[in-house]
């Protein structure tokens, strides 16, 4: 599975944090407000009925998610895979569809190479009932600071199924269920405009503090997450190792990371990066702060929340995930080979962040769209202080419903200026995300890391 969360590995990838402050505004809603999840909103606070053509349908929470013999440990099979396109979107037709297109795909849409197959809406994020049951709770209680650069009383999954707030929606995504601990295999690639690439493989074992089922909404730790991971090809860069914790306070207590590189005997400190520091195995495409698509503090920005619109975005990617891939399949020059892409029609929330003056970042204004059904980011527009587009992202999804949970099984960042791209989370010959590894207490210790050869 992918935990691309884009845990960018190799000395080289930087997890940037959950902030945390320390005066609570009330972000929590009231309990006939809660109850709504009950009612006409999702379990995750998404809209339960469908659209007004039907083109989106109602959300069921019994959807079958299987097709055919799944063993565990194996790549997912498509359940969906009699599905036929309901339209092709090409650079002939886009304007007819113009309303329903992100600035970024018109964007790809003007190479005749790409194309949009748009497939019948298919809701199948769904996830646990404790999963459930932890974001009606945090509805009720979790709070934001004034400033939406704090977090409280909160736990496991989205704290905000009912936002009031452009932070509130960004949080959801942060903070959203990818299960308690995963084993991930999966490749990086940048991809030149004329289609040449290489791939940098890294596994990597994540444990997620913030949603194990023993920890409660007011627990006193701040841990988020830690990773332990290794690149394992190529040869030149095997054998580096990153170990990473990190806090959901990090302004109370930052990142710590440490490095291992091929032939080193002991560990070190590695520094803490963030926000558009480049990744440098991107050929600097990615930011830090591209990591799971967006990550890590958000107070360089002003945000603004612009309510819900109806928009094409990955959605079920299992062609793409397919084991049946090779990674030339799927690698074209400019843009990901579109015969495996599958778009839906969904609706998302749309945030837009604006440079605050005064403060530095590559981009001086992002969009957001953010699923309804999942709260994960769709795609992303980020534009130069001119209000030149520079880079679209893209998450391409699928159900892991071995837990159940939704995440992507592949994340790109296109550079538009240069045509072209940085692909993570390739999986389709490596070996499936592991959800059901138990690693032992001390796994995640400085000690323990030093010792791994």
């Amino acid at each position: 599975m992918k935990i691309k969360q884009h845990w960018l590995m190799g000395l080289l990838i930087l997890v940037s944090g959950f902030v945390f402050l320390s005066q609570h505004s009330h972000a929590k809603v009231s309990r006939d407000q809660a109850d709504r999840l009950k009612a006409d909103l999702t379990p995750v606070g998404a809209e339960r009925a469908g659209n007004a053509d039907g083109s989106i349908p109602e959300w069921k929470q019994n959807l079958e998610l299987k097709n055919g013999s799944y063993s565990l440990g194996a790549h997912h099979p498509d359940p969906f895979v009699d599905d036929k396109p309901v339209v092709i979107i090409t650079k002939a037709n886009l304007e007819s569809h113009k309303d329903r297109l992100s600035k970024g795909h018109l964007a790809l849409l003007k190479h005749d190479s790409f194309s949009l197959s748009v497939y019948p809406t298919r809701r199948s994020a769904i996830y646990p009932q404790r999963i459930y049951d932890a974001i009606y709770q945090n509805a009720l209680s979790a709070t934001l600071t004034s400033d939406g650069e704090g977090l409280a009383v909160a736990n496991a999954s989205s704290p905000f199924p009912i936002p009031q707030s452009a932070e509130e929606v960004i949080w959801n995504h942060k903070m959203r269920y990818r299960g308690e601990v995963v084993r991930t295999n999966y490749g990086n690639a940048v991809v030149t405009s004329k289609g040449r690439f290489d791939i940098t493989t890294t596994d990597a074992l994540i444990q997620f503090a913030y949603s194990a089922p023993e920890r409660t909404p007011d627990s006193q730790s701040d841990l988020a997450f830690m990773l332990l991971g290794q690149t394992t090809a190529p040869a030149k860069k095997a054998g580096n190792k990153l170990l990473v914790h990190e806090f959901i306070n990090s302004m109370e207590e930052p990142r710590k990371s440490w490095i291992k590189l091929s032939g080193m005997r002991r560990s070190r400190r590695a520094p803490d990066i963030g926000y558009d520091a480049p990744v440098v195995i991107s050929d600097s495409i990615a930011l830090v702060d591209n990591t799971d698509m967006f990550s890590g503090a958000m107070d360089r920005f002003d945000w603004n929340l612009k309510g819900k619109k109806e928009l094409y975005i990955p959605y079920n990617a299992y062609a793409l995930h397919s084991n049946q891939r090779q990674y030339s399949d799927i690698l074209h020059a400019k843009h990901l080979n579109p015969e495996w892409l599958r778009y839906e029609l969904h609706r998302v929330w749309v945030v837009e962040a604006t440079l605050k003056k005064g403060y530095r970042h590559r981009y001086a204004k992002r969009v957001f769209y953010i699923d309804e059904d999942s709260w994960q980011i769709a795609v992303i527009e980020q534009y130069d202080g001119r209000g030149n587009l520079m880079s679209m992202a893209e998450g391409h999804p699928i159900n892991y419903y071995e837990k159940p949970l939704f995440w992507y099984t592949l994340e790109v960042i296109y550079d538009l200026e240069k045509d072209q791209y940085y692909a993570s989370g390739l999986d389709n010959q490596e070996k499936m995300y592991d959800f059901s590894v138990e690693p032992k207490p001390n796994y995640f210790t400085p000690a323990t890391f030093t010792r791994l050869r």
